[in-house]
């Protein structure tokens, strides 16, 4: 097998913009700041609707200001500030409009609750001008961007499926925001692999999905689903969850497998399972050869998707408004694709399959 070599690089902006975090919560606490701490960037300011939430993540990451409203931390911001929106999907409409015309902005997922709302927020930004990402940080976990950079390079031939399979338990009770909303799995969990795939394989023609609830977690709309998407009649490409396996994690899986005509990659996501404590991520590659039968070979990739990859969405955006890179990875326009491809997965959802007449 020839020598390969990933590439999980990040590249980071020349002058890092300080940042202002509206939102304290879990994401907050467990992505944003150990991302932003490790990448040295100075977050200068912190808002929460919950004063105490804000303050003791003040008080755990440093930061020098504690704002009591969202007019008064907007108002005092520098011009040169990132604002960093990490609220619920439903509350990101009441914030975007009160910053500044053309501030740089990223903002947490899902882009909305809904197209109808993507769309809304998606014109707010044109119309102020924001330099805006929307953080799908999956594309920069440091596996996924190896992954990406190998197959661009041809490295394991022509993509033709694509598999995401997360089989996992997850502690729902850390967000109990999302109790009793009429969407959750999808639109909050595997819009994530919705988003990859895009990134990996481009716009789907079409879209078959089923999400379900779980007889343990009835107070969730669904935390089950199955996602195929339609490439044609070569590319195989589908998403698989289920957040009830709480029979121990021998055998729960949370993996991403891409194959090729050449070679397939098999990236093992291991934050997901045992949530949120995880286990060992693994990145493994397996070529063809002409003599001999292919093996999968392990590869050290350094970094992992807490906290590397919330580093390389924020810096892409940084670098992005600073002109040292040409690409926002995660643009509003892209995420309003993904936006688009989720109410479409919804839609098939509501329509369910085709009957049959037994």
């Amino acid at each position: 097998m020839p020598e390969i070599k990933p590439d999980s690089s990040i590249k980071m902006p020349v002058a890092p913009k300080p940042v202002i975090s509206i939102g304290a919560g879990g994401i907050v606490r467990e992505g944003h700041q150990p991302a932003y701490k490790k990448a040295d960037w100075d977050v200068i300011a912190v808002y929460d609707p919950l004063a105490d939430k804000a303050q003791q993540l003040a008080n755990d990451f440093g930061i020098p200001n504690v704002y009591g409203s969202l007019e008064e931390i907007i108002a005092t911001a520098p011009l040169n500030a990132v604002f960093d929106i990490a609220v619920p999907a439903s509350e990101i409409i009441n914030v975007l409009p009160k910053l500044p015309d053309h501030a740089v902005v990223m903002i947490q997922k899902p882009f909305g609750n809904d197209l109808k709302e993507a769309t809304v927020l998606r014109n707010i930004c044109k119309e102020k001008k924001l330099t805006a990402a929307v953080n799908f940080q999956k594309r920069f976990i440091p596996s996924i961007l190896a992954a990406k950079r190998l197959i661009d390079k041809g490295v394991i031939g022509e993509l033709h499926h694509a598999e995401i399979r997360m089989n996992i338990y997850t502690p729902w009770d850390l967000w109990t925001f999302l109790y009793d909303i009429p969407r959750m799995e999808m639109l909050y969990h595997s819009i994530h692999y919705m988003d990859l795939m895009r990134y990996f394989l481009g716009n789907p023609t079409s879209v078959y999905a089923k999400t379900v609830k779980h007889p343990q977690m009835m107070q969730l709309a669904s935390v089950r689903s199955v996602i195929i998407l339609n490439y044609g009649d070569v590319i195989q490409a589908f998403i698989n969850t289920n957040h009830g396996n709480k029979f121990g994690t021998k055998h729960q899986d949370a993996f991403i497998k891409l194959e090729g005509t050449k070679g397939a990659i098999r990236h093992q996501l291991g934050k997901n399972i045992n949530y949120p404590e995880g286990v060992e991520d693994s990145f493994e590659i397996s070529i063809l050869q002409e003599d001999t039968n292919a093996e999968w070979q392990c590869h050290a990739i350094e970094g992992a998707w807490f906290p590397d990859a919330f580093i390389g969405s924020m810096a892409n955006l940084m670098c992005y408004a600073e002109g040292s890179e040409n690409t926002l990875t995660n643009s509003v326009e892209s995420a309003y694709q993904t936006m688009q491809l989720l109410e479409a997965a919804y839609e098939s959802n509501e329509q369910g399959g085709t009957i049959v007449n037994w």
